[in-house]
């Protein structure tokens, strides 16, 4: 009975109250006894400081490079559907009629039978749902504890298409993008992830957030 009692329940029960959600007792990574261990790992460390982006990103001793990216994917592409609700206040088809990023870069959406020119609110749905569709195929991803090196061949093209969420946000929605940046760090995040495990080229990282970081320490050394 004791041994009941303090078992910890590790899920929102109905009525939990928003500051109680989630609000439960970190695990180590090898108590974790899910196939789901990853996935929970890196959630537990978002929790428990977003801003420490070296601590997220940093996997459990032994853990396969492969799924340990994968499952990083997975989750940023669950946070972007939160920054493409916000986008959807002032993102339209009328204002946003293609997906772009400064009056340089155009993308075009591979969500169709030929790749074509999409408004930018439908380009963010048409890749997150992409995007979601690959990271749960059986076909490529048919498990979350071993992944074919063909099938994490396949990731970086998914970073490049999501990126372009980030990077069309910075450049046309700044407000927006600043306001959800401020809440979760995630393209801070995203960045440090795909330049770490080299998945995107530097020269498509146009969103100058590492340089306003490596800015801001500069200046903060010279102040002290």
């Amino acid at each position: 009975m004791l041994a009941d009692a303090q078992a910890v329940v590790r899920r929102n029960r109905p009525g939990t109250k928003a500051e109680d959600w989630c609000r439960w007792p970190d695990e180590a990574f090898e108590e974790m006894d899910s196939t789901l261990a990853v996935q929970q790992f890196i959630q537990q460390a978002i929790r428990k400081d977003i801003t420490d982006i070296e601590e997220i990103l940093t996997p459990p001793e032994g853990q396969d490079e492969g799924v340990w990216k994968y499952e990083h994917l997975r989750q940023f592409c669950m946070e972007l559907n939160g920054l493409a609700v916000k986008l959807q206040i002032e993102c339209n088809p009328e204002t946003c009629t293609q997906m772009t990023a400064t009056e340089q870069w155009i993308f075009l959406c591979a969500a169709h039978k030929t790749p074509k020119e999409c408004p930018a609110i439908d380009y963010t749905r048409h890749t997150l749902d992409g995007a979601a569709c690959l990271l749960n195929s059986n076909k490529y991803f048919p498990s979350r504890v071993s992944i074919k090196e063909a099938s994490v061949a396949k990731l970086g093209s998914v970073c490049r298409r999501v990126y372009r969420i980030f990077s069309h946000a910075y450049f046309h929605h700044r407000t927006l993008f600043d306001e959800y940046e401020n809440e979760t760090n995630l393209c801070k995040r995203f960045t440090t992830f795909v330049t770490k495990y080299n998945l995107m080229s530097k020269d498509n990282l146009i969103v100058p957030i590492l340089e306003e970081q490596a800015l801001a320490a500069v200046e903060g050394e010279s102040e002290a």
